[in-house]
């Protein structure tokens, strides 16, 4: 190993210390899982990422947001292989990790939100006033402890995103960050998507019939919707699309192949919303480069486009992508599309939940909605839904405003997956949960990178 590389190698593994704990912490759960401790792991594993997250925000910061992401990626996966090594938990504490790890980053909120207003960060404590107002009406309506994690997993994405918009001088390790943890999850996550789909191993299916998730597909090879290292194939569907996006530019051998089984195991994901998500960002992204990017853009496209097809024409593929594919055209037939009109219908039909909400984690007085817009204002009413909903959308729109401007092309990368998750949000829920992390993390980067490049240009003109 040459000098410059064996420099790079210990530059990526530093802080020792960090990495020592995090490989600490990988061994003890690994150990638990060959022990069939199970029933342990569903607490120890949240409670010591916990431990981890609070070392590494305090002591290694950029390394704490790589740790959120592969958090995000692994969880269900470490839930699948400790139930059944023990027995099904439903629900599953281990689940909670993301947003535990999360959680610490409340310091940062502590300390910038006196200030935040005056840094542009008002649209922020709209989302966290609305949020509050929710968890007001949830209290009154159903138990602590409901109320508690719905609340949550409302609250941890959009303190992520307050995080890193806050730490904007920050941007250009975070971009590096994310890079190159999205570089290998979508790597990781789609060559485990396709040995899913292909061998069916006996962990997912003991989950798939212990759940009774009867739209993941078949409990056998060649019949699982994919849903890889996640625990449901719209989370992974979202995920690998802005994995996908993020890797648009790479074209190393790892980046190809990467991109390859990611987009192979995306298909096989079969979420139609994730894939309109994806086709949606790529035009955004298309229309705000310039015009030598754009042509750099369709030969990568090509390059990769060539590859999946091969991919998908083989047998085992094929039919089942195929048949999905031809449902984009028979919205009529289409239950879930269906499903969800009729959901619509029957919110609008009850003007006392659409007015003031019934709180978050209040799901006994109102339906489930496969909508993220519906579960706003059944949540927060149209009053709160509105506040939280503006909010949203003015960050966005300031970053996407912004990133046309700019030369910097991740910061287009990062408004085009916010913007296109978000436009699911009628189809799907988006907003809120682990999908939500994916939506206000690359909305927090692509905010950061927006106040670093203008911070830059008041220092030149001083």
């Amino acid at each position: 190993m040459s000098n410059f590389s064996q420099k790079k190698f210990l530059a990526v593994f530093q802080p020792v210390s960090a990495w020592a704990l995090i490989l600490g912490f990988i061994c003890c759960s690994i150990l638990l899982i060959l022990a069939g401790a199970g029933r342990i792991l569903n607490f120890a594993f949240p409670l010591e990422a916990f431990v981890v997250a609070v070392f590494l925000y305090f002591r290694a910061p950029i390394l704490y947001m790589g740790f959120i992401w592969w958090i995000c990626f692994l969880s269900p996966l470490v839930r699948r292989l400790a139930d059944y090594r023990s027995a099904f938990t439903e629900p599953s504490p281990i689940l909670l990790a993301p947003f535990l790890v999360i959680l610490v980053t409340l310091v940062t909120l502590y300390k910038h939100f006196p200030t935040a207003h005056r840094q542009g960060g008002l649209p922020f404590i709209l989302c966290f006033a609305s949020i509050l107002f929710g968890l007001c009406l949830g209290f009154v309506r159903t138990s602590l402890i409901t109320v508690g994690i719905a609340g949550l997993k409302w609250l941890a994405p959009v303190l992520l995103s307050f995080h890193l918009f806050i730490n904007w001088r920050e941007y250009p390790s975070y971009r590096q960050n994310i890079q190159r943890v999205f570089l290998w999850g979508v790597l990781v996550m789609g060559v485990y998507g396709v040995f899913q789909y292909l061998v069916a191993p006996e962990w997912d299916k003991f989950w798939l019939d212990s759940t009774e998730m009867v739209t993941a597909g078949k409990a056998e090879s060649l019949g699982i919707r994919v849903w890889s290292t996640m625990n449901a194939y719209y989370t992974f569907a979202v995920f690998m699309m802005a994995g996908l996006l993020t890797l648009i530019n790479r074209t190393g051998v790892l980046g190809i192949s990467a991109s390859a089984v990611g987009y192979l195991t995306f298909l096989l994901a079969k979420s139609r919303s994730a894939w309109l998500g994806w086709f949606g960002a790529l035009l955004i992204l298309f229309s705000s480069l310039k015009s030598k990017y754009q042509i750099r853009l369709i030969i990568i496209f090509m390059v990769i486009a060539t590859v999946v097809v091969a991919l998908t024409n083989i047998e085992q593929f094929s039919d089942n992508i195929n048949s999905r594919l031809e449902t984009l055209s028979n919205i009529q037939d289409d239950n879930s599309a269906q499903g969800r009109l009729i959901a619509y219908e029957l919110f609008f039909n009850n003007p006392l939940i659409a007015l003031i909400g019934v709180g978050i984690g209040n799901k006994e007085e109102t339906l489930v909605w496969d909508s993220g817009i519906l579960d706003i204002f059944s949540s927060l009413g149209l009053f709160g839904g509105s506040v939280y909903l503006s909010g949203m959308l003015k960050l966005i729109f300031d970053l996407w405003q912004f990133s046309r401007r700019n030369i910097d092309q991740f910061m287009n990368i990062a408004s085009a997956i916010s913007m296109s998750i978000l436009f699911m949000s009628p189809l799907a829920f988006s907003h809120g949960d682990v999908h939500g992390i994916c939506l206000w993390g690359f909305l927090g980067v692509g905010l950061a990178g927006k106040n670093y490049y203008q911070n830059q240009r008041i220092i030149q003109v001083d």
